[in-house]
Parts: structure tokens; C-alpha cells; sequence
């Protein structure tokens, strides 16, 4: 159970807060719900306590796993898949996975991507909530303020296109 504050993931949104624990009725019978506060955008969601395990939700890395994971952003190698059909699969079973290096993978080989050939509409939505989970969690994790996560994320994939160009 995760108190009033706690710093949590939500694999498909990112990082958020527990402002409160509250019951909801539905259908004459009492749950209990926290109500997650997310770091990025204005989005507010309440999640079943007693579904906590099975949509995925964890606590937020610490600061050293964030700096490993941004570390790991930086030398992570691009896989070049060229079936899209497998890639949107591979992809989004990463995300949902909420581990943050698999998300990091999705997040880099889609920036690349945009950059050389660009993205369909799928794949830019992907792109975007990979970005806002990556980026999230590392503000939680207290490694960095957005814009320099973003600066780094950016620099990193732009040194890539330097070397492959």
C-alpha cells in the first residue's frame, strides 16, 4: 500500500504522486482508489488499490537508477526494424512493461527513427508518451529539471546522426 505522497509510476503515463486515498462506490459497493497526480501535464486518475500489482504501478526509481538509465540513453544502440507491424508490437509491449530502460529503448529508437525517415501517426504517439514516461519519472527521480533531461535526450540522438552521417 503506498501513502499520501508517495512518488509512483504508472507504466502507460508516467510518473505521479498519491494525493489521496479514497473510497469510490460503484454499483453499492465500496473501493478503495489513490488518486495520482502526474508530474507532467494536468492529469489527474484514480487507479484500484487492489489493482495496483496487476496495471503495474511502482515506485519511482532512485537517483542513481535515473542517472544509469540516462546513461544508458546515451550508449544505448539503435535497432533498425524495418517490419512496422512488429515494431509497434515490440514497442508497446516495452512500454507497458514499465521498466524504464525498456521504455528508454522505444523512446531513443523513435527519436532516431523521426529524425531520419520520420514517424507515422502511431509512432509519434508512441513517441510521445515514451517521452513523457522517460522524462517524468527522471524529474521524480530528482536527476534533472525537464529541460536539461530533454537537452540530453536530444543531444544524445543527434550524436548519433553525426556518426551515422
Amino acid at each position: 500500500m503506498y501513502d499520501i505522497g508517495a512518488k509512483v509510476v504508472h507504466p502507460m503515463h508516467g510518473a505521479a504522486t498519491v494525493e489521496s486515498i479514497k473510497d469510490i462506490e460503484i454499483a453499492g459497493k465500496k473501493h478503495k482508489y489513490y488518486e495520482l497526480k502526474f508530474v507532467i501535464g494536468n492529469m489527474t486518475t484514480n487507479v484500484p488499490v487492489d489493482n495496483v500489482d496487476k496495471i503495474g504501478i511502482r515506485n519511482v526509481i532512485d537517483k542513481a537508477e535515473a542517472q544509469k538509465a540516462l546513461e544508458y540513453f546515451i550508449s544505448a544502440e539503435i535497432i533498425e526494424d524495418h517490419n512496422w507491424n512488429q515494431r509497434q508490437r515490440d514497442n508497446m509491449d516495452k512500454i507497458k512493461s514499465g521498466d524504464i530502460f525498456q521504455v528508454m529503448d522505444v523512446l531513443k529508437n523513435l527519436m532516431y527513427r523521426d529524425k531520419i525517415k520520420g514517424l507515422s501517426t502511431s509512432e509519434r504517439k508512441i513517441l510521445g508518451n515514451a517521452k513523457q514516461i522517460v522524462i517524468s519519472e527522471l524529474i521524480s527521480a530528482g536527476v534533472a529539471e525537464q529541460k536539461d533531461i530533454e537537452s540530453i535526450l536530444e543531444d544524445s540522438v543527434g550524436a548519433m546522426l553525426s556518426v551515422a552521417g
